[in-house]
């Protein structure tokens, strides 16, 4: 062993010890339908003429979002109940007091001109006229100017530390008409004495800072200011999201608060766990059968990267969810794509030129797939960064996962199994027994392939035949058919139910289902005044006929059953929610196409983009023919599945621009038909690694696993045949139109022992 990879080893080694040390001390925040967490309920009131109608209060609900966000609980739920209550559900909070306590205020922000001292303080202080405040750090009273600006001209907030003193402050930064206004008060303030010099900021009816302007008579303070006081770190970080998220437009009032369950019952966690597993030891199975020893050393790194995975979710702080486990599992039998991209390349290396040794050829085999896996990878990342930066909700956690299943795979499979294959393949044994390592064979696939030589872009026009007639039928099927939107985007029915004697969640979700409702979430709550828990009933649709069944079903078990509260419920995932979503995928799509046009063509860039669009309405059409729910899982599993589709075309791609670039002969129908079939051995072992493991959770995971897995089992399916048959052929009709240049120079691609070489 050199030297270098004896350092490469151990620092590999010092990153897989750091992130087990930290997967053992730090706990997890798992979400709601893995542990439960805190449920909050609030009553809106009419305020200053704001009526606390339906509208008002999906507004209150959006601000109320952000500042869940900035506590920094991912996938929340909050909803409106019926016209003017509100129910937040936080996942596995630390601190429900301070939750309460921050979601519930008003955060009414102004600042004003101090006038002088007065006597008695208002009892309601209005902000449009002369008022007497109390400042609520010093207790004196003062007589204020009508506000010169609010919240509302505010643009960002934050908690800092002075650079002398102690204690923390909240630096405010203004919008442009709010830096004007602050600076035409500060101007005026800074030439008066005594009171009127200071200038006081008013949050719900109370001065929290009154500081004295301290400038020359005719300066100004411009940009922003800091609000300083008697604030420990957290007290200013809440004050700070709190004047960030915004005002409420109407006051609300905490009725109840509980403890809840999980949405989900441990015999479907426990389920999924196992088909997570058994999926996981059947693709490590997989890839030593096709890939040997190099396969081996791979299955070991992809042990690696769950490691990895989990130590960067508990450095975010990211909330874990049902369907994020399946995503990481599933991203966990994607990580082998990089590795099956090395091992396949440097198959064709050895095959070429055997006396060079095993561990030359799969050097080279790592350089020349360096292009395709970072392409496809910082594809990916675009778009999940995007979806972090611009959705909310569940559709921001999705985008943190995702992030993270990118960066650790692209560590498991450049970093740790390089090193480690490396070390491998260059040992005395393997190098007298090449056949062992699993590279000095072709394989079955790319023997048939090449015997057979199939033109497959002499039919494109049968491919795109048949793309377009499936699109046609999907599109029938979601505007035909109908879509059967699940309770996030609907709204729907919450039913509580009292009972004699304590029924567990998981006997009542039987008897729920027995009662005509299979579909609905049920939890278990602890809440006051009540001795037993409280069993709640959610569903898009649920009849008074199936409440009264429901209600006789938990009577027969409990011995007596009645209703607690009957409500409807807005969706959780509002019109807001979900027009920032749609931002979010727009913005993505059109980011990831100028990547693809930047690194290939523009050609490129769009031939992918209708790929992903061409697998999510086909998946979306499949659920629609039959009926099944499109819910937040299955947005998770579509945004998985545009992952999915970009990976596989931008390998194909990289393939064809090389060969364009690499030959001074051939047309670019019959290059690309090429490309296409030298890609196709990685395809199949990708695709046959990650179909394992969505077939598990099919078969084993359970009902809530189920049509999460079905879905991202037809998009893989779908994905891969778009990749050649539907965004190559489409590739070659553009390139007629707009050709992309070919360079006549053979690529140049670094020899690991002669950096001059041309390979």
């Amino acid at each position: 062993m050199s030297r270098g990879a004896f350092l490469r080893l151990l620092l590999v080694l010092g990153l897989l010890a750091g992130c087990v040390a930290l997967a053992l001390n730090v706990k997890p925040r798992l979400g709601l339908d893995l542990r439960g967490g805190t449920q909050i309920m609030l009553q809106a009131k009419d305020t200053n003429g704001v009526e606390a109608n339906a509208t008002n209060v999906d507004r209150a609900i959006e601000i109320l979002r952000g500042r869940v966000d900035a506590l920094g609980v991912t996938e929340p739920t909050l909803a409106r109940v019926g016209e003017d209550r509100i129910l937040v559900e936080l996942p596995d909070v630390q601190d429900p007091e301070q939750a309460k306590e921050v979601i519930g205020r008003t955060a009414q922000l102004t600042v004003h001109p101090v006038i002088g001292q007065a006597q008695q303080a208002d009892e309601e202080p209005d902000t449009s006229k002369r008022s007497n405040v109390q400042d609520t750090e010093t207790g004196e009273i003062l007589q204020l100017g009508p506000a010169a600006l609010s919240g509302a001209e505010i643009d960002s907030a934050d908690a800092v530390q002075p650079q002398q003193g102690v204690g923390w402050e909240v630096s405010v930064d203004f919008d442009g008409k709010g830096s004007d206004a602050f600076a035409e008060l500060s101007r005026k303030a800074a030439c008066e004495e005594g009171d009127p010099g200071r200038i006081a900021i008013v949050l719900d009816g109370g001065i929290i800072s009154s500081p004295d302007v301290s400038v020359p008579c005719g300066s100004e303070i411009r940009g922003g200011t800091n609000i300083s006081g008697s604030f420990g770190e957290q007290e200013a970080r809440d004050l700070a999201l709190l004047i960030q998220g915004g005002a409420l437009p109407l006051e609300v009032e905490q009725i109840s608060s509980s403890t809840v369950g999980p949405t989900l019952g441990d015999a479907a966690i426990e389920a999924s766990a196992k088909a997570g597993l058994i999926g996981l030891v059947l693709t490590g199975i997989f890839i030593v059968f096709v890939y040997r020893f190099v396969g081996f050393l791979a299955a070991i790194a992809l042990t690696s990267y769950a490691v990895l995975a989990y130590a960067l979710l508990l450095v975010l702080g990211s909330t874990l969810t049902l369907p994020g486990l399946a995503g990481f599992v599933l991203a966990i039998g994607l990580a082998i794509d990089a590795n099956v991209l090395v091992f396949e390349r440097a198959r064709e290396e050895y095959a070429e030129n055997p006396r060079a040794g095993m561990r030359r050829a799969l050097q080279i085999g790592f350089n020349k797939a360096w292009t395709a896996i970072i392409d496809s990878n910082v594809t990916t990342l675009l778009a999940a960064a995007l979806l972090f930066i611009l959705a909310s909700g569940p559709v921001k956690g999705f985008g943190v996962t995702l992030s993270i299943g990118v960066v650790a795979s692209m560590i498991s499979a450049l970093v740790i199994a390089r090193v480690l294959t490396e070390i491998g393949v260059a040992t005395k044994y393997v190098t007298k027994h090449p056949k062992v390592s699993g590279l000095a064979n072709s394989g079955r696939v790319r023997d048939w392939l090449n015997r057979t030589n199939p033109d497959l872009m002499k039919r494109r026009n049968l491919w795109l035949g048949i793309s377009g007639a499936a699109l046609l039928l999907s599109l029938v099927g979601i505007f035909g058919a109908g879509l059967n939107l699940g309770l996030e985007f609907t709204g729907g029915r919450v039913v509580d139910y009292t009972t004699n004697t304590p029924v567990s969640a998981d006997r009542a979700r039987e008897l729920v289902a027995d009662a005509g409702v299979p579909e609905a979430v049920v939890q278990e709550s602890t809440q006051q005044n009540q001795e037993n828990p409280v069993i709640t009933v959610r569903a898009g649709d649920i009849s008074d006929a199936e409440r009264d069944a429901i209600e006789e079903s938990l009577a027969q078990e409990a011995g007596g059953a009645e209703v607690l509260s009957d409500n409807e419920i807005a969706p959780s995932l509002g019109e807001e929610l979900r027009n920032k979503a749609l931002l979010a995928f727009g913005i993505a799509l059109a980011v990831q196409m100028l990547y693809l046009a930047i690194r290939f063509k523009w050609t490129f860039g769009l031939s992918a983009v209708l790929a992903m669009f061409h697998d999510v309405i086909i998946v979306t059409g499949v659920f629609a023919w039959l009926d099944k729910p499109i819910d937040g899982i299955f947005l998770a599993a579509a945004l998985t599945i545009i992952g999915l589709s970009v990976n596989d075309t931008v390998v194909v791609f990289d393939r064809i621009r090389e060969r364009w670039h690499g030959t001074s002969s051939g047309d670019f129908a019959a290059i690309a038909n090429k490309a296409a079939v030298e890609t196709m051995p990685r395809t199949v072992n990708t695709g046959l690694g990650a179909m394992i493991i969505l077939a598990a959770l099919a078969v084993l995971g359970g009902d809530s696993l189920r049509d999460f897995s079905i879905a991202l089992l037809l998009g893989l399916l779908i994905g891969t045949y778009s990749s050649v048959f539907t965004a190559t052929p489409l590739l070659t009709y553009l390139q007629q139109r707009w050709p992309l240049e070919r360079s006549k120079k053979e690529k140049r691609v670094r020899d690991p022992q002669d950096s001059g070489a041309v390979v």
